[in-house]
């Protein structure tokens, strides 16, 4: 009798798992809100794999660590350290990473830029005041990735003025375990929207890509027009950065969020915004900043040592006439219209 009903519940499971197989494939869709932003997600799969609760959970433990908002998060206590603290895995990934690319970079995105970002006026706190040649010189004296050490779970600073903001890479880092979390519910066909910040694989049924809108800008670099351009990058990330939508005013000229660890002062070039494409999205966003800051050349001729990467670039000519350009990437492999 035990083997008869053994035989069956196997021959259950198997109508089970075929029933499976053959499902439909649906639709699904989450949205949140998280790190200041919202969220989106949309996911083929034959059932609802993953719930919001889990995307919820995970955006929430992400903040912990990193979120300069969260007076106790692990970022926020190594900032008021004196010495360092332990830190996650998550906070560990980041500053791996970015040591990596503040390498490739020239220095040039660099997270220890948070006094800098805070004297002008990009921090949490508002100064009263726009930053002289003599405090940006002291500020730059606690500036640099030499001044922070990470020895196993263990991240050290030098002292108490050393500050350290991920913002610049850790958007498309949690974007990235997003997308960890749908494949290990084995969901192969998404696009994950964080801030702006995207992650795509797959394609929708009847094998459809997901196509991707950029946002241009008209002749004003501060009036953002309609999507510029479509794309269809395949499986990967998109991210974008930009310097006419967080910036202000000061002496008569707008000033930039993005700065230059170099100097001490934002970054002004010829760039208004580039979108980077990458294999990841820890890895296009922590590139989109510092390519803001090489400028237009240095960009392109990086790009044409990594074509793995792509980036559309919008820019002013030096007579003021806004256009744009893409690299190899986007000239030979994705759909741009």
């Amino acid at each position: 009798m035990k083997n008869v009903l053994l035989t069956v519940a196997f021959c259950l499971v198997l109508l089970f798992c075929a029933f499976v197989k053959k499902g439909e494939v649906r639709r699904f869709e989450l949205s949140g809100y998280a790190q200041g932003t919202t969220y989106n997600i949309v996911y083929y799969a034959a059932d609802s794999l993953v719930t919001q609760g889990q995307t919820d959970s995970l955006l929430q433990n992400f903040d912990r660590s990193v979120s300069l908002y969260q007076p106790n998060s692990l970022i926020s206590r190594f900032n008021r350290s004196e010495k360092g603290v332990e830190v996650d895995g998550i906070f560990k990934t980041l500053v791996i990473h970015v040591r990596q690319i503040n390498r490739a970079t020239a220095g040039l995105v660099d997270p220890t830029v948070k006094p800098l970002v805070d004297a002008w006026g990009f921090g949490v706190k508002k100064p009263d005041h726009e930053p002289g040649k003599e405090e940006i010189k002291n500020i730059l004296r606690y500036v640099g990735l030499d001044k922070i050490s990470l020895k196993g779970n263990f991240l050290s600073k030098r002292n108490l003025h050393i500050q350290l903001d991920l913002n610049g890479i850790a958007q498309g880092y949690s974007v990235d375990l997003l997308a960890d979390l749908l494949e290990r519910h084995h969901i192969n066909s998404y696009l994950i929207e964080l801030g702006g910040e995207l992650r795509i694989k797959g394609q929708k049924p009847g094998n459809e890509p997901f196509k991707v809108g950029i946002e241009g800008i008209t002749g004003d670099d501060l009036d953002p027009a309609p999507m510029r351009k479509v794309i269809e990058p395949g499986d990967g990330a998109i991210t974008t950065s930009g310097n006419y939508r967080k910036h202000h005013e000061a002496g008569g000229k707008q000033i930039s969020h993005l700065m230059d660890p170099l100097t001490g002062y934002p970054v002004q070039n010829e760039m208004i915004s580039i979108t980077v494409y990458a294999k990841n999205a820890i890895t296009a966003d922590g590139y989109d900043n510092g390519f803001m800051a090489m400028g237009l050349k240095r960009t392109m001729a990086f790009l044409s040592k990594h074509k793995e990467m792509g980036a559309y670039i919008v820019y002013r000519k030096p007579n003021g006439v806004v256009t744009d350009t893409v690299s190899t990437y986007f000239k030979g492999h994705p759909k741009l219209n």
